[in-house]
């Protein structure tokens, strides 16, 4: 699978990028920053355990909106220093489709100015006054086994399974695990019983949690202390 490519979109009625790739829209078509909330945010238990040093990796930058929701909440905690994010993603997206997407979530919108510039500057580690970031271009079957870093949290957000398997493989959910800190978390809007069996078989306690939306359920999981 090549990975030096941009990702091809189209567009919904609404500002919704659909990848012309996988046939998946990026965020839910009725709110994605509250899509993100409550799947990616209080699915890891956020922003309750926020801490200095905290460090969230992700599956799929896409928009990166997941990012700036998680940036809200940290300033909203009132945690002092800089949120550290790491993301992995195959197929970025360009600089103004991400301009355009973000602009159906003014909140979101309202922070994204030091990141987009960054972005269409072509930086991929992004440092702000509280935000450290780095997204990794490549095919993650192949980036997140070379990674050093350890998550406090996961955030599971690759197309659906069925459209991009590559992304939900037993190979890859057991290279997450080993990135997680003891006690570390992970939050993904599917329930598809051979994910959660790759992530129990990884080491994650296991969850199926009541999904946003017209989702009946998302999965959560728990690396033991």
């Amino acid at each position: 699978m090549r990975t030096d490519q941009p990702a091809e979109l189209e567009w919904k009625e609404g500002g919704t990028p659909v990848s012309r790739r996988f046939d998946d829209p990026y965020f839910s078509l009725e709110n994605g920053l509250e899509e993100t909330r409550h799947v990616f945010l209080a699915g890891n238990d956020l922003p309750a355990r926020f801490a200095p040093g905290f460090h969230i990796a992700e599956l799929g930058f896409g928009t990166g909106l997941n990012m700036l929701a998680a940036l809200i909440a940290w300033r909203h905690s009132g945690q002092k220093g800089a949120l550290r994010f790491t993301s992995f993603e195959a197929f970025p997206m360009r600089p103004d489709d991400i301009s355009r997407a973000l602009d159906a979530f003014p909140e979101a919108k309202a922070v994204a100015g030091p990141f987009l510039a960054a972005w269409a500057a072509g930086q991929r580690v992004i440092e702000t006054g509280d935000l450290r970031a780095e997204i990794t271009i490549g095919d993650a079957r192949e980036t997140v086994p070379r990674w050093g870093g350890r998550a406090d949290a996961w955030f599971l957000d690759g197309f659906s399974p069925a459209r991009n398997p590559e992304l939900w493989d037993t190979e890859l959910m057991s290279a997450v695990a080993r990135n997680t800190a003891p006690g570390g978390t992970l939050a993904t809007y599917t329930a598809a019983g051979h994910v959660r069996r790759a992530l129990s078989a990884a080491g994650f306690e296991v969850e199926r949690r009541s999904g946003f939306g017209r989702k009946r359920h998302m999965t959560v999981g728990r690396m033991p202390a």
